[in-house]
């Protein structure tokens, strides 16, 4: 069903202050920023080997981002699991009784259809699944 990780999502408060460290300091190639406006966020993508860091801005106190932020301040937010057929991934995890925070796929960073895994089927970690959009 996982094919790889995709991404590794960290929620900062400042993607200006943070950026340089992953980009110049730990020398990831820097994809650019993209604002996802149902999320609440921008996100800045990093490339490390096939897997990715993508940071996570809050743009309204209402984002979820805002909100982890606000409880647990800047760190691991998710982790994000590449999936070939989401819909399929989502159906099984649902028949194997997993609590999914969405039910049907939405659309991502990047052009990404994505779906979330809620943090108490997966022991604490909020997990991603990911379908990419090339």
């Amino acid at each position: 069903m996982l094919t790889k990780i995709n991404h590794i999502g960290i929620a900062v408060k400042s993607l200006e202050e943070t950026l340089p460290f992953y980009r110049d300091n730990l020398g990831m190639p820097f994809a650019g920023i993209e604002e996802v406006a149902e999320q609440k966020v921008r996100v800045a993508m990093l490339q490390v080997g096939e897997s990715k860091i993508e940071l996570l801005e809050p743009t309204s106190e209402e984002s979820p981002v805002a909100r982890f932020l606000e409880k647990n301040g800047p760190g691991i937010h998710h982790l994000a699991y590449e999936v070939v057929d989401i819909e399929a991934a989502i159906a099984k995890l649902r028949a194997d009784g997993a609590r999914m925070i969405d039910e049907r796929p939405r659309s991502g960073a990047h052009g990404a259809r994505i779906a979330f895994v809620h943090p108490k089927s997966s022991n604490g970690v909020l997990t991603e699944l990911c379908q990419c959009g090339h």
